[in-house]
């Protein structure tokens, strides 16, 4: 069964269509990248998969679970709708910490609070951060962060505090770990480190969708590739495949562009 399955996604704002009919599936442990023009409907997908926009029509299938289709009336809960967007872990392009908090503070914060929500949390407060803690204390030492825990992120170069943004999503154990364009706001040295560590977890086998402009680490780490035009999937599959015979010429004119 697929982990992630949407089917005629549209999406528009105002007279502007986006998304015009996204569909596409993907299977645990895959990694999906996503590739195209500024524009092409890329980070609004991203978003309408993760709750921070809503999509006009088409349906939504997360872990066998139908979180929207308007069409058949599905209508979530608030603890439903809480509970789906906790299914996706997103990275953002800007890091998106918060200055005022360490970096451990910034990757245990959002998991503290959910676990408040717990119906033992009072009785068990003091183990429950203990483990929170110990839990961030590994995917900061995975990242390569372990040693700068106590540091805040005026004090971390731009690589380190995306990949601190990365171990905070790791935090929640999402079913999806999301990536919008996770390196554009990096010099070309810093990149390489941030795209180590998505390796890194390509290679365990984490399933990702990763929104990018590098061409060759989506050719490299991807299991399936799509290329979005216009607000649609104008090219799907391996990557030796989109980018090989499946290209159309929109693609080459773009990958041109990029190189």
């Amino acid at each position: 069964m697929s982990i992630l399955e949407v089917k005629d996604l549209y999406k528009s704002f105002g007279k502007t269509q986006v998304l015009r009919g996204i569909s596409f599936s993907m299977e645990q442990g895959e990694v999906l990248s996503i590739i195209g023009s500024s524009g092409s409907g890329k980070t609004t997908l991203l978003r309408c998969l993760t709750s921070l926009e809503r999509a006009d029509s088409g349906s939504i299938t997360v872990n066998g679970k139908t979180v929207f289709d308007p069409a058949a009336g599905v209508k979530l809960t608030r603890e439903e709708a809480r509970e789906n967007q906790l299914q996706f872990g997103m990275v953002f392009q800007q890091f998106n910490l918060f200055p005022q908090y360490s970096v451990l503070d910034n990757v245990t914060l959002a998991r503290r609070l959910h676990a408040k929500e717990l119906p033992d949390y009072a009785s068990r407060k003091k183990q429950i951060i203990e483990e929170i803690e110990t839990d961030a204390m590994y995917l900061l030492d995975r990242v390569g962060l372990a040693q700068k825990a106590k540091n805040y992120p005026c004090q971390l170069s731009g690589g380190q505090q995306q990949r601190v943004a990365i171990a905070r999503a790791l935090a929640m154990k999402p079913a999806i770990l999301c990536f919008d364009e996770p390196t554009s706001a990096l010099d070309p040295e810093l990149t390489g480190e941030v795209l180590a560590v998505i390796r890194s977890l390509a290679s365990q086998h984490t399933t990702m969708i990763i929104v990018t402009h590098e061409m060759n680490f989506a050719r490299d780490v991807s299991d399936t590739v799509l290329f979005m035009d216009g607000g649609i999937v104008a090219v799907k599959g391996a990557p030796d495949y989109v980018f090989g015979e499946g290209a159309t010429p929109r693609m080459r004119t773009f990958i041109g562009k990029m190189g």
